[in-house]
């Protein structure tokens, strides 16, 4: 099973920091922050390994090489300037990935979600397009995004707004969930996930565990302080 890292956003939010060093070299606990999950999903098992980039993206490349260091094999899905958005970037790297269902990890989040289960997801999922890991609200986002009901996922205009749950960054999706989307275009994901639940196609799953969205200089502070004292 093949895994793909988003690691191509503009970091418009971790601003001074992202200035000069793309949100994912980051350092956080002694490690950039996709150093942290290309060392669990090694730990895992997992060994090819897609990221696509943008911003800064040579430096990305520069620094994690062919991953032979994490005992991994990265190839790299660069993207122009102008961002794809998140379904337009895994449209993007779509030959990378294969035919087989594959698992896909917001390079800007930190989370002990055990990656192995990903193999167990997809065996389990095969008429499903996609399987999203969801968890309890954050404070900074206080609404959610998706349902979850008896495994399914639905759309906040079909449930009830309070039983609403926060979209993890992370996700088991198959190829086909991206078919209709033109490569080298810009596509966001969650109309297209959206759209999936109305066809009810859309699996998931909670997630209680440790789960950050570094979306700001303070969360990254608050994480590092919180690794650094596990060290």
């Amino acid at each position: 099973m093949k895994v793909m890292i988003l690691a191509a956003g503009r970091g418009e939010r971790m601003r001074p920091l992202t200035d000069h060093t793309p949100k994912p070299l980051l350092q956080v606990g002694g490690k950039s922050l996709i150093g942290w999950h290309l060392e669990q999903l090694a730990k895992a098992g997992f060994r090819d390994v897609v990221i696509n980039h943008a911003h800064l993206g040579e430096q990305i490349e520069k620094v994690l090489g062919d991953g032979s260091q994490f005992g991994l094999s990265i190839r790299y899905s660069p993207e122009p300037s102008s961002a794809l958005e998140t379904a337009g970037g895994i449209a993007q790297a779509l030959p990378l990935l294969g035919d087989e269902q594959f698992l896909v990890i917001n390079g800007d989040i930190f989370c002990d979600w055990d990656r192995s289960q990903a193999r167990t997801i997809a065996a389990g999922n095969e008429s499903d397009l996609a399987h999203l890991i969801l968890v309890p609200n954050p404070p900074h986002h206080p609404h959610g995004d998706f349902a979850l009901e008896a495994g399914r996922c639905f759309a906040a205009t079909v449930t009830n707004p309070s039983a609403l749950l926060t979209f993890s960054g992370i996700g088991i999706y198959s190829p086909e969930l991206f078919v209709g989307i033109t490569r080298g275009q810009p596509a966001k994901l969650a109309p297209l996930l959206i759209e999936t639940m109305a066809r009810r196609r859309v699996a998931g799953s909670l997630h209680l565990g440790k789960w950050t969205d570094i979306g700001t200089p303070q969360r990254l502070a608050i994480l590092n302080t919180e690794l650094s004292g596990l060290r």
